[in-house]
C-alpha cells in the first residue's frame, strides 16, 4: 500500500524526469533540424523576412514603375546564382572539394548535401535539376542552364522560367510590391510598384553597411 509521502516522492521523481527531458529535448535538437530562415536574426518579422533572390530583384526594380530595366540583361543570371547561393546556405548544396589541383571556384562541381525540400518552389526546383544530373555540373554551367542560355538542346528542361515574375508574386504576397497593370503603346504590362519603402530603404541600408564594413576590413590589412 503506498503511504501519502511515498506518492509525494514518486511525483517530484516524475516530475524531474519530465523536466530534464524537456532540457535535452530543447537543448539536444540536431544541427540540420535548425533551418536557416531561424538563425537570421536581421530584426524583421517573419512576413517581411525576404530570400537572396527576393532581395536582388527588389533592389532592381523601379520602385514607381514596378519593373526592372530593360537594359539590365544580367540580372537574369545574378538570381540563378542568388538561387545556388541561397541553396547552400540553408545546407542543401555544396560545392566538391578542390582537392590537390586548387579547381578555382568556377570549375568546381556542385553535389547535394541535403535532399530534403526547402519549401520554396523555385528552390526546390532547381534542387530537383541537380539531384537528377549526373555527373555533377559546375556552378557556371549551372547558371546557364538555369537560365536557359545554354546551347546544349538536353539541358533546355533545366530552365526556371519566369523567375522574376514568381519572385514579384511572393514579394506581393508579403505587403512588398503590389500588382498593376500599365499600358505600353502595344501591349499591356504587368508591374508591381513597391508599396513597403521601409522594407526598400531596410535593404538598401543592409548593403551599405555590407559594402561598409567590406571597404574598413580591406583598408585594415
Amino acid at each position: 500500500m503506498m503511504t501519502r509521502a511515498d506518492g509525494l516522492v514518486q511525483r517530484r521523481n516524475v516530475n524531474r524526469e519530465t523536466s530534464d527531458g524537456l532540457a535535452r529535448g530543447e537543448n539536444g535538437q540536431s544541427a540540420d533540424k535548425l533551418d536557416y530562415e531561424e538563425d537570421i536574426d536581421d530584426g524583421d518579422s517573419k512576413e517581411t523576412r525576404l530570400t537572396l533572390m527576393e532581395e536582388v530583384l527588389l533592389l532592381g526594380l523601379k520602385d514607381k514603375e514596378g519593373y526592372t530595366s530593360f537594359w539590365n540583361d544580367s540580372i537574369s543570371s545574378g538570381l540563378r546564382g542568388c538561387i545556388l547561393i541561397e541553396l547552400a546556405l540553408r545546407q542543401r548544396i555544396e560545392l566538391e572539394k578542390a582537392g590537390m589541383r586548387r579547381k578555382s571556384l568556377q570549375m568546381r562541381k556542385v553535389i547535394i548535401k541535403n535532399e530534403t525540400p526547402t519549401g520554396d518552389v523555385l528552390l526546390d526546383e532547381a534542387l530537383k535539376h541537380i539531384k537528377e544530373t549526373n555527373p555533377p555540373e559546375t556552378i557556371q554551367s549551372w547558371i546557364e542552364y538555369l537560365s536557359g542560355e545554354t546551347w546544349n538542346p538536353l539541358k533546355i528542361k533545366y530552365q526556371l522560367k519566369n523567375v522574376r515574375e514568381r519572385l514579384a508574386k511572393n514579394l506581393v504576397e508579403k505587403g512588398v510590391l503590389t500588382t498593376e497593370k500599365q499600358n505600353f503603346l502595344l501591349f499591356d504590362m504587368t508591374t508591381h510598384p513597391l508599396t513597403d519603402n521601409e522594407a526598400k530603404l531596410r535593404l538598401v541600408k543592409k548593403v551599405i553597411n555590407l559594402l561598409i564594413n567590406y571597404c574598413t576590413f580591406t583598408f585594415s590589412l
